[in-house]
């Protein structure tokens, strides 16, 4: 905290917890807070989570076949928005959205387009795999979520941001084949260079309410491989857009 020029106080609003709380944080050094609070206050003092809570990093070590899995959260929207913006701001070979719509990006991702400008000229492959807005597998998926805001339009104003980047050399987008359509819509894999974000959607849920795993590749064959290879596959067979 001295570091950082903070103090207790000023540390318990950065987290959204009361200047009492973080007094027990330096007072017990036995006391393990969340492990939100835990992400937030070393985001806003500059350290790593070891640093401060080395028990804590310590018990969340793998040796199994579960060693890839870095978070589960219950809800795709529980997920933290930093940890979507700094896995793509990390990556400086491969980004491949293969979400149905990738339509949250250009919401709730900071600068979303300008960064992957950035990133193509940077040399960063990136690609979109969607779903086709004309698919029949869009028009069931839009029966199930009822919702206002559509599949098939949120696929569009993904199509429309993509559009308004221009001809971008290392941007690739593809629509899903007919026949792959609903092993598509019902997995998402992002993935930032040897890191992914996988969410499989449950029966009529939307994306943002379906939960979420935060992998981080270790070795040959794991998890993180099984799932970018899905991602291949579909992408291999992928169709692309009619301009």
């Amino acid at each position: 905290m001295a570091d950082a020029n903070g103090t207790s106080r000023q540390l318990a609003y950065r987290v959204g917890v009361s200047a009492k709380q973080v007094e027990r944080w330096l007072s017990n050094a036995d006391l393990t807070p969340h492990a939100r609070n835990r992400a937030d206050a070393c985001r806003a003092l500059g350290v790593n989570e070891e640093m401060l809570w080395s028990k804590a990093v310590q018990g969340r070590v793998k040796t199994g076949n579960d060693k890839e899995l870095v978070r589960s959260y219950p809800y795709r929207s529980a997920c933290p928005s930093p940890v979507w913006t700094e896995l793509i701001e990390r990556a400086s070979e491969e980004l491949f959205f293969a979400g149905y719509t990738n339509y949250f990006f250009w919401t709730q991702v900071p600068h979303f387009a300008d960064t992957i400008r950035r990133k193509s000229e940077d040399g960063c492959r990136v690609r979109f795999l969607l779903g086709n807005p004309e698919g029949e597998v869009t028009r069931q998926r839009e029966q199930i979520e009822d919702v206002a805001l559509s599949v098939s339009t949120r696929i569009r104003i993904t199509l429309e941001h993509l559009d308004r980047l221009g001809p971008l050399e290392r941007v690739e987008t593809r629509f899903s084949a007919p026949l792959d359509a609903i092993n598509h819509v019902s997995l998402s894999v992002f993935q930032f260079d040897s890191e992914a974000l996988v969410t499989p959607h449950l029966a009529r849920l939307v994306g943002h309410d379906s939960p979420l795993l935060h992998l981080r590749r270790q070795s040959d064959g794991g998890m993180f491989d099984r799932f970018a290879e899905h991602a291949e596959e579909l992408w291999d067979r992928a169709e692309r857009p009619i301009t």
